[in-house]
C-alpha cells in the first residue's frame, strides 16, 4: 500500500529555501565587501601618490572623492597625515580612506555594527 507523497517536495523546499537564500545573499554581500575594499585600497594608493607629488590636502581630498565609485562620495572620510603645512620633501605621507557600507545579509547585519566601515590606508615618500 502506497501513501500519497505529493506534498513532500514542497515541504522540503520550504525548509531548505531560507537557508539557500541566506547563503546567496551572504555571498553577494561578501563579494560586494571584497570589491569595495579592493576599490578603496586602489583609491588610497592613487590618492597618496598625488600627495607624494606635492599636492595640497584639499586637492588630495577632492581627488579621492572623485576617484571612488562606490555610491555617495560625500560619505567618504579622507585623513591625510601629516597636514600639508607640516609636510616636507623626504617625509612620508599617509592617506587613510574610510567608507560606510551597508550589510544586507539578515543575520550578519544584526551582529555587525551598522554601518560597517571599510578602511584602507597607503603611505608614500614625498618627493
Amino acid at each position: 500500500m502506497r501513501k500519497d507523497e505529493s506534498g513532500q517536495s514542497m515541504v522540503e523546499m520550504a525548509l531548505v529555501l531560507p537557508v539557500l537564500l541566506l547563503l546567496l545573499v551572504g555571498m553577494l554581500d561578501f563579494g560586494r565587501i571584497l570589491y569595495s575594499y579592493a576599490h578603496l585600497h586602489m583609491a588610497a594608493q592613487e590618492t597618496v601618490r598625488k600627495g607624494g607629488l606635492g599636492s595640497k590636502d584639499l586637492e588630495i581630498t577632492e581627488f579621492a572623492k572623485n576617484y571612488i565609485h562606490l555610491g555617495d562620495s560625500s560619505k567618504l572620510q579622507v585623513k591625510v597625515s601629516p597636514t600639508d603645512s607640516n609636510r616636507h620633501s623626504g617625509d612620508y605621507i599617509t592617506v587613510t580612506l574610510k567608507y560606510p557600507l551597508q550589510i544586507y545579509t539578515p543575520l550578519l547585519s544584526d551582529i555587525l555594527p551598522i554601518p560597517e566601515y571599510i578602511e584602507t590606508d597607503s603611505t608614500v615618500r614625498v618627493e
